[in-house]
């Protein structure tokens, strides 16, 4: 379920950025059974905005041996650090990263904590933006505060976004999602980016 293609905004592609978030190999092997579905979906969507124009930006959690980014008063951290995970992991090589597609280095939930995305984003007149990504309850809700605060025009596609909860990750996607975002199906994103 997307907003009516005729309540769409359009995008201007030179103006506009998707951003995939967390769509890492540490993370789809912690989620098996949905990767299957979500990497084809993600795909397309980064191909369509690749023949419109629209710039693809890759955004990783990522830290260092040790975990020396992570404070021992984050809580999420905390939990990161025990699983072990992010330490030398990759863009999920499905979605066929381009050598011109950057990838951001994040080490908390949102992709523009201390990233220098936003400053990266506003260089190149970059004012909307397609946010997807895993988990909608972390990287995306996180990011999609942030980018609202920062008046970017946004987008989210839910048919590319997961959380193991999806209780929380649809009323998110009927709430907050809906209130700062223009929610899409991947056939409406299509449509826009056609």
């Amino acid at each position: 379920m997307g907003t009516p293609s005729s309540q769409i905004p359009a995008i201007t592609p030179a103006r506009t950025a998707l951003i995939v978030m967390h769509y890492q190999t540490d993370i789809l092997g912690l989620f098996p059974s949905v990767a299957p579905s979500l990497l084809p979906n993600t795909r397309k969507l980064c191909d369509a905005a690749r023949a419109k124009g629209v710039g693809v930006y890759f955004a990783n959690l990522r830290f260092s041996a040790g975990y020396p980014e992570v404070s021992p008063s984050n809580k999420n951290g905390q939990g990161i650090k025990r699983l072990g995970l992010f330490i030398d992991d990759g863009t999920a090589p499905e979605l066929g990263q381009q050598a011109d597609e950057p990838l951001i280095i994040a080490h908390r939930a949102s992709v523009f904590f201390g990233t220098g995305l936003e400053a990266r984003l506003c260089a190149r007149g970059i004012d909307s933006l397609i946010l997807v990504g895993i988990a909608s309850t972390g990287v995306v809700l996180s990011s999609v505060a942030y980018a609202s605060d920062a008046d970017f025009h946004l987008y989210t596609v839910k048919d590319c976004c997961y959380d193991p909860d999806q209780v929380v990750h649809e009323h998110l996607f009927a709430t907050a999602f809906d209130s700062r975002t223009t929610v899409l199906s991947l056939a409406d994103a299509s449509m826009l980016l056609a």
